[in-house]
């Protein structure tokens, strides 16, 4: 449930891949909580649009942000620049991956495995840096990077998306300490959530997964939307570090 605040009352978040299963759950907690949200999207405008209107809250509004487009993001931020004047929180939510056997090393492309990269690492950095002016404006920014445990475990849908997203940790607590105190990075690293990507594999392979994880279910969205949150309004004195959103998975 969501839980209805004043806690971001003024502030502007933008949440890349905002339109998606768990970007739009984020957005969700942010505007509930008082937050003016900008809806990112990068060719989804019908969708990011529709999500607007359905926000708790006013004056939200759709952006497109290509994450792996410096043009993109350039017009973004000066968009940001000439509406808002400032950005108070930025989510890195926009990825993506497809499944390949961990030992099908064939089917692992170079192709594949730069569009990885490119998105969910070097997409991210990106972000930040086009978007820190910005951060930079209230002495008080955030980045929250949405990772996944996979980053950590090495198991995931293939061996460059668990790269990728070790590679995004290690650029949270890089920039966490390069950025500081202006803007705070804090990773959120969920295991498997039930959103599209999950509702697109065989029913026996997440009744699996969710019997491997000591609290016995995956993750739903909102319960990353609520991490995001969390670390906007009361984990205030972390920066730099990986917030687990993943019920012990690791553990087992």
């Amino acid at each position: 449930m969501t839980l209805q605040t004043d806690a971001l009352a003024g502030q502007v978040a933008l949440v890349t891949g905002g339109a998606g299963g768990i970007g739009a759950a984020i957005c969700t907690e942010l505007a509930a909580a008082g937050a003016r949200v900008l809806v990112g999207y990068s060719s989804g405008a019908g969708r990011a649009q529709s999500l607007c209107e359905a926000l708790p809250g006013s004056g939200h509004r759709a952006l497109q942000v290509q994450v792996d487009d410096p043009a993109s993001l350039t017009a973004a931020a000066q968009a940001i620049r000439e509406t808002e004047g400032r950005l108070d929180i930025l989510v890195n939510n926009a990825g993506l991956t497809t499944p390949v056997p961990h030992d099908d090393l064939d089917s692992l492309t170079d192709e594949w495995i730069d569009t990885i990269f490119r998105v969910n690492a070097r997409g991210p950095f990106a972000c930040v840096r086009a978007f820190a002016p910005l951060l930079r404006v209230n002495g008080q920014g955030l980045v929250v990077n949405i990772s996944s445990i996979a980053g950590r475990t090495g198991v995931g849908s293939n061996v460059a998306y668990c790269a990728s997203k070790a590679a995004l940790d290690s650029i949270t607590r890089s920039l966490g300490r390069a950025l500081a105190p202006e803007i705070r990075v804090v990773s959120v690293s969920p295991g498997w959530v039930d959103g599209e990507y999950a509702q697109r594999m065989p029913p026996e392979l997440i009744q699996a997964q969710a019997d491997r994880t000591p609290l016995g279910r995956i993750a739903q969205p909102e319960e990353v939307g609520r991490a995001v949150l969390a670390v906007a309004t009361h984990l205030t004195f972390s920066t730099g570090c990986i917030i687990p959103v993943d019920g012990g998975r690791p553990l087992t």
